[in-house]
């Protein structure tokens, strides 16, 4: 089963964005195009082309899908053309354009029993890329994995293609009571659902109760990219919040949308990434970048430090029992 082909089917009943709303910041875009592209501009340093800012900030990607609904008048592009950086402006412009598409995006929660299934695959922690599934019921009590993880001890009659589950007591009520920081995938939902739309209070109320810890001298644009790069880390994000992101991104210095690239598993994508030239006080240094699908912005993966940690979200879903795929 393609995954992203059906995703894409689920959707296809969705309203396209107001033309209205997008008309602004297409035309803006399609102009930074034709600029950039002008036969004369070819001599210039490529390095204008390839290189990220060196400012501390992050960015988050848009997808091709924004790029090709503009005219076909040579101002298309496509992953033929290609890896191409855009400007500033142009870095801006589609990722408001990302961020009116999605937004009308629908979403339905999950039921309390039901299972999210999330298959990725990490690369760089061994000679070869390790794949795993993973299923999470959506009320917390559930998990379950493939490859299985070896007990303690002796492992003889361990059988790693064995689906291991897990069932528990109800782990939001014992996260709440005992003040635990994590949450259930349902609670943690909720949590995203009540964010405001203003990607600016959004970016705070995420900064002051997703506890994921400060680092002492980290810049708000820094914390806010790490911010955004665990979230991503949820296989459901809702509409407004994933609008939110790709505008509070927008406004982070440095932000810079690639277009005509590949993700980790070598499927078409968008990137968005940052330069970090110097350590940081997080640890990193290099290029940090997300990669999105170029036509409904799903999350595809990551890769940090110029491709030291890199990951792919291969497949996912919502299922109905530990075992089942999409």
């Amino acid at each position: 089963m393609n995954e992203l082909s059906e995703f894409r089917g689920l959707r296809a009943d969705a309203p396209l964005p107001d033309a209205d709303r997008l008309a602004a910041p297409r035309a803006r875009l399609t102009a930074a195009f034709r600029q950039e592209t002008r036969p004369e501009r070819a001599a210039l340093p490529r390095r204008r082309m390839i290189l990220v800012g060196a400012a501390t900030a992050g960015a988050l990607a848009v997808t091709a899908g924004i790029v090709t609904t503009l005219p076909e008048d040579g101002t298309r592009v496509s992953g033929s053309q290609g890896p191409r950086t855009l400007s500033a402006g142009a870095s801006a412009d589609a990722l408001e354009l990302a961020a009116a598409t999605v937004e009308k995006h629908g979403a339905t929660e999950p039921g309390p029993k039901q299972w999210v299934y999330e298959k990725s695959t990490v690369f760089g922690q061994g000679p070869k890329p390790r794949t795993s599934e993973e299923w999470t019921r959506w009320d917390g009590t559930g998990h379950a994995n493939l490859p299985g993880n070896p007990p303690a001890g002796d492992v003889s009659d361990f059988d790693p293609d064995k689906l291991q589950v897990w069932y528990g007591p109800n782990q939001e009520e014992k996260w709440k009571k005992e003040g635990y920081d994590d949450r259930s995938q349902r609670q943690f939902y909720r949590f995203l659902a009540t964010l405001p739309s203003d990607p600016d209070r959004m970016m705070k109320r995420i900064r002051e109760e997703h506890a994921i810890g400060d680092v002492k001298g980290e810049t708000r644009a820094q914390r806010d990219w790490r911010e955004i790069d665990v979230l991503y880390r949820s296989v459901l994000i809702p509409p407004k919040v994933q609008a939110g992101l790709f505008r509070a991104m927008a406004k982070i210095p440095g932000a810079r949308v690639t277009t005509g690239v590949k993700d980790p598993l070598g499927r078409p994508a968008i990137s968005v990434s940052v330069h970090y030239a110097e350590k940081i006080p997080s640890g990193w240094q290099g290029r940090q970048e997300l990669f999105f699908d170029p036509e409904n912005y799903a999350y595809l993966g990551e890769s940090k430090a110029d491709g030291q940690i890199v990951s792919a979200r291969d497949a996912w879903g919502v299922v109905d029992k530990p075992g089942a795929r999409p």
